[in-house]
């Protein structure tokens, strides 16, 4: 099966209620990771990659690792999406460079220049067969080259979203209900600790996403910044010589519940990012004499793999519908 649009996935997510899980690729290990477990699951996936990765990964050798997924797992549904793309020029280089979806995110401007600039993006990917996605509303955080303070979030404006969706002719739409970038999503003042002293982060805002849905029936909606932060990859990070305290995730039950809404998909990246980096720091500590790269990526590729596993079935509820 070759690359595929995001359009019949989310589809048959709306109608389902699941959605499909988007996670962050940088290199091979992650991609395999992923794919592995999708195949594994027969679950439908988008591989993305940010302006980040492919400044650090090349644009060819992550498309060509994603060809590469594509021939190992034939009987799953694959798209190739540009994550936050920042431009035009960007977003082009993706569509002429094989990707089948592309986001554009001018989230951070006015709205009427967010539409003119989204509308540019629509009228050139659809003219190449690629889907587009878009966003209103800004989430707060910090992941790869996305940087946007507290101060300068706000959530998505429900009476805003049909003629934003109208008049770009967007294929999907990011909105912003209390998701935030990257691992460190909230502060402490801003959580509430349970009776184990776990903070709690607030709830998302569903009266938000329950009105984007009444408005724009039928239409996908996607949620940034949906990590959920999991506590056993940071302590296994703090007790091999990392320091995050207080990192902190979107609870996963509030994630289901939102798939079980219009959102058909989630983005997935610092869930990963920290099963890898805390399965080599403990591999390093276990064995302080090895430097075979092969040896401690193995062990960081099969968390990954479990980790993507328990979304695809437990998150997403995406398991067995490719």
């Amino acid at each position: 099966m070759p690359l595929v649009t995001t359009t019949e996935m989310f589809k048959k997510a709306y109608d389902g209620g699941y959605a499909v899980g988007a996670f962050n690729v940088n290199n091979m290990e992650i991609v395999q990771g992923i794919t592995e477990a999708a195949r594994e699951q027969h679950a439908p996936l988008i591989l993305q990659v940010s302006k980040g990765a492919r400044a650090y990964a090349n644009h060819t050798y992550l498309v060509k690792l994603v060809e590469a997924a594509v021939i190992e797992c034939p009987d799953i549904p694959i798209a190739l999406h540009l994550d936050h793309g920042p431009d035009f020029e960007t977003c082009k280089s993706c569509i002429d460079g094989g990707f089948t979806s592309v986001m554009i995110d001018a989230s951070s401007k006015p709205f009427a220049e967010n539409i003119a600039i989204t509308r540019k993006v629509v009228e050139y990917a659809h003219d190449h067969g690629v889907v587009v996605e878009a966003e209103l509303g800004s989430l707060a955080g910090v992941e790869d080259e996305v940087n946007v303070s507290a101060e300068d979030s706000s959530y998505t404006r429900p009476e805003e979203v049909e003629e934003f969706v109208s008049k770009t002719g967007c294929d999907s739409l990011a909105i912003a209900i209390g998701t935030s970038h990257g691992a460190y999503k909230f502060t402490a003042a801003q959580c509430t600790r349970n009776e184990q002293g776990v903070l709690v982060p607030p709830p998302l805002r569903f009266d938000i996403l329950e009105e984007v849905s009444r408005r724009l029936p039928g239409f996908p909606i996607v949620l940034h910044g949906s990590s959920s932060v999991p506590q056993e990859f940071v302590k296994m990070i703090n007790e091999n010589g990392g320091k995050m305290p207080d990192a902190v995730g979107i609870p996963e039950e509030q994630l289901r519940k939102a798939a079980t809404l219009s959102v058909c998909k989630i983005n997935i990246d610092s869930d990963l990012r920290l099963a890898m980096t805390g399965s080599i720091r403990k591999y390093f500590a276990d064995h302080p004499d090895h430097f075979d790269p092969r040896q401690y990526l193995t062990p960081a590729r099969a968390n990954i793999k479990a980790i993507v596993t328990h979304k695809l079935i437990d998150v997403l509820g995406c398991a067995g519908k490719a």
